[in-house]
């Protein structure tokens, strides 16, 4: 039996989509196992978001009130704290579940597996399914610690839909650290935007460096993007020339996606943006060399030249 607390993510006030997904890989493992599944809700706006997340069917919602913007050292003191009464410690792999899990992690002398795609039961054991090598192998790892923390790719975990149920909050003792006290919050920048955000959406549009310029990128992309109402991304290489920004980054040293339907424009594919996108339900891909590695995994491949093409897909788009 396993007990599993699900660190919930927080932007003003409430609760981020990535926890849900966090809740689902909770309940497969405490479902699997015969245990059950709290939530900590924990950072500016905790009990507001408390109230949200009692919806999804966890045995209770903690909340933990801690003002002045997210500091890794601040937080992972009282998720340490609560994470005690648990087996099974999760969070999804954002920067911010990657920032915080493995520091919880060295407090509680626990094994970490990041960005699991899949989680394995028998018998009560769990193992885990993670990407390697860029995503090209996926390895299966057992955490042999007492205590399991893991962090879950949204990607591979649907978020979890509210249950119509209202779990009990409670208030979850907050810890400290002296070491906080030397650690200051400057600030957070949010990218505002009226399109989805990236890695929620179910339709995302990405740019390459095919594209030449940034002004391409608002001439023949986003006319694109608007007219499907979709996210937009870049690769590495357009992030890297300026094209883009770097926020838009979809690949291995940024943000991994796996929409309905995954537009991919004068992008080559490269391994490490394949490792991005390759989840995607439906990958459609443009591009005028007929050998380019992401023909490989696009459902639709059209070899075209970008300029002549996606102008004309976007007005037959429009008329649909």
């Amino acid at each position: 039996m396993a007990n599993v607390l699900v660190v919930a993510e927080l932007l003003e006030g409430k609760a981020r989509k990535t926890t849900l997904c966090a809740v689902t890989t909770a309940k497969q493992i405490a479902e699997g196992t015969g245990g059950s599944f709290d939530i900590l809700s924990i950072g500016e706006g905790a009990a507001a978001a408390a109230e949200e997340l009692a919806g999804y069917g966890a045995g209770k919602v903690l909340k933990a009130e801690i003002g002045g913007g997210y500091v890794c050292e601040k937080y992972a003191p009282t998720v340490a704290e609560v994470g005690k009464g648990y087996d099974v410690i999760v969070a999804c792999a954002t920067a911010y579940g990657k920032d915080l899990l493995p520091r919880v992690a060295a407090r509680l002398d626990a094994g970490i597996a990041s960005e699991i795609s899949a989680v394995h039961i028998d018998g009560g054991k769990l193992s885990y399914t993670r990407p390697m090598y860029a995503g090209n192998v996926s390895g299966t790892v057992e955490i042999l610690t007492d205590k399991q923390i893991l962090t879950v790719r949204q990607s591979e975990f649907d978020a979890a839909e509210a249950s119509g149920g209202s779990s009990p909050v409670e208030d979850a003792a907050i810890a400290t650290d002296p070491v906080a006290d030397k650690v200051e919050f400057i600030g957070v920048e949010v990218m505002k935007s009226e399109r989805p955000e990236l890695s929620e959406a179910d339709i995302v549009v990405s740019g390459g460096r095919a594209l030449k310029s940034a002004e391409n990128f608002t001439n023949i992309i986003e006319p694109l993007v608007d007219a499907l109402g979709a996210a937009m991304g870049a690769s590495r290489a357009a992030c890297d020339a300026g094209y883009a920004s770097p926020e838009l980054q979809v690949g291995q040293t940024g943000k991994v996606v796996a929409p309905k339907l995954y537009v991919a424009i004068g992008i080559s594919g490269a391994i490490q943006h394949l490792a991005g996108m390759k989840g995607s339900k439906t990958i459609v891909a443009i591009n005028k060399d007929k050998e380019a590695p992401i023909a490989q995994v696009a459902d639709y491949f059209l070899v075209a030249d970008l300029f002549d093409v996606v102008p004309a897909l976007t007005e037959e788009v429009k008329k649909l």
